[in-house]
C-alpha cells in the first residue's frame, strides 16, 4: 500500500490496542504502543532509500528482504526495544505485541498489490502478488479516515475501529468476488491465453488485463465484466545473438526481468550505436507503456548507458540516457 494508508492504518492500529486492559490501564503504555504501531506501519518501507542509489536497486529489492519473514520478526524487537528506553515505564511485552501486529500487517496487505513482496523469503525468493487492492485503494483508505476522525469526536475506538476492519474484510472478499469475475471474462474473450494478469485500479470496476498465448501477448482493459483489447502483439523470444547477451548483463535490463513477467523487446540499430529496449505490457497508459528498461550498446557490444523505471515520454527518456538518435 501507499505510505498515507499505511500511516492510517498504524494509528487505526494505536486506537485498537485499547482492547487490551495493558495498554489501556496506563498512559505511559498507552502512549508507546501508539508510537510502536504507527513506526511498526512503516517500517518495512524503508527501503524506499534505495531509490537514491538507482531504479534498477530499488525495483530488485523494493519490498524484498524488509517484508521477509527475519524482518517482520526484527523490526518489532528493534522498534519495541528503543521505544522501552525511551519510556522504560511502559510494559514491553504488549508494546511488542502491538509493535508486531503493525509490522505483520504492513507486509500482509501488500501481498494483496499487484507489485507484491518477497514475504516468504528466505524459504523462497518468488514475488507474492494477489493483485486484488490497488497500491492506494481511496476506499481503504477513506474508511479508516472517517473511523480516525470519529474516534477523535469522542467515539470509543475498539467498537470503532472493530467495526471498520470488519467492513474491509468483506470489502477484500468483494475485490476478490470482482477479480475471479474479470478473469473468467477474459478467458472467454481469450479462449487460448493460458496466463492471464489483472490489475486492480484506483476505480472499483476498472482493471488492467494482460494475457499470454501460446502465440500472442494481449493488452488491455476490463470495466466489470466487459474486456476491450487495445493491443496484441506476436510472441517472439529474445534473439540468442550476442548483442542481446551483452545488454542483458546490464544491471538495468536484468532488474526489469527480474520484476516484470509479461514484456517484449524492440532493438533498434542508430549510427554506431544499438538500442536494445524491454516493454512492460502490464502498465498501459494512454496509448502508452511507460515502464521500460533500455541499453545503449556500441559497435563493440559495450554498454554506453542504460535505465529502467517509469517514463512517460519518448523525449523524457532520452534525456535520461543522455542520447539524440541520428
Amino acid at each position: 500500500m501507499d505510505t498515507g494508508t499505511h500511516v492510517v492504518m498504524g494509528i487505526a492500529l494505536g486506537g485498537l490496542s485499547l482492547i487490551d486492559p495493558v495498554v489501556a490501564g496506563s498512559t505511559l503504555t498507552t502512549t508507546a504502543v501508539i508510537a510502536g504501531t504507527i513506526i511498526g506501519s512503516q517500517a518495512p518501507d524503508i527501503d524506499t532509500v534505495l531509490k537514491l542509489r538507482s531504479n534498477a536497486v530499488y525495483i530488485r529489492h523494493h519490498r524484498g528482504i524488509t517484508h521477509s519473514i527475519p524482518a517482520v520478526i526484527l523490526w518489532p524487537i528493534l522498534i519495541a526495544g528503543v521505544l522501552w528506553l525511551i519510556m522504560p515505564e511502559a510494559n514491553l511485552l504488549h508494546l511488542w505485541l502491538w509493535t508486531f501486529l503493525a509490522v505483520f500487517v504492513h507486509v500482509f496487505v501488500d501481498i494483496f498489490n499487484a507489485y507484491g513482496t518477497q514475504a516468504l523469503r528466505p524459504f523462497s525468493r518468488k514475488w507474492v502478488a494477489l493483485g486484488v487492492i490497488n497500491t492506494f485503494d481511496p476506499i481503504i483508505f477513506g474508511i479508516h479516515v472517517v473511523g480516525l476522525l470519529l474516534w477523535m469526536l469522542g467515539l470509543n475506538p475498539v467498537p470503532t475501529f472493530l467495526t471498520m476492519y470488519a467492513i474491509i474484510f468483506l470489502y477484500y472478499i468483494l475485490r476478490f468476488a470482482v477479480q475471479h469475475a474479470v478473469k473468467n471474462s477474459v478467458k472467454h474473450t481469450i479462449p487460448d491465453a493460458h496466463e492471464i494478469i489483472v490489475a486492480p485500479t484506483m476505480k472499483f470496476l476498472q482493471w488492467r488485463v494482460a494475457a499470454i498465448s501460446k502465440t500472442h501477448h494481449y493488452v488491455g482493459r476490463a470495466y466489470g465484466r466487459s474486456i476491450t483489447i487495445y493491443d496484441k502483439f506476436e510472441r517472439n523470444p529474445l534473439p540468442k545473438s550476442d548483442l542481446v547477451k551483452a545488454a542483458m548483463k546490464d544491471h538495468n535490463l536484468s532488474a526489469f526481468t527480474s520484476f516484470s513477467p509479461i514484456y517484449r523487446w524492440e532493438i533498434t540499430e542508430f549510427e554506431h550505436i544499438y538500442e536494445v529496449r524491454l516493454i512492460d505490457l502490464r502498465y498501459r497508459s494512454n496509448d502508452y507503456y511507460p515502464f521500460v528498461a533500455v541499453a545503449h550498446l556500441n559497435e563493440d557490444l559495450e554498454i554506453v548507458n542504460s535505465y529502467t523505471g517509469w517514463i512517460f515520454s519518448e523525449d523524457k527518456l532520452r534525456k535520461k540516457l543522455d542520447f539524440i538518435p541520428h
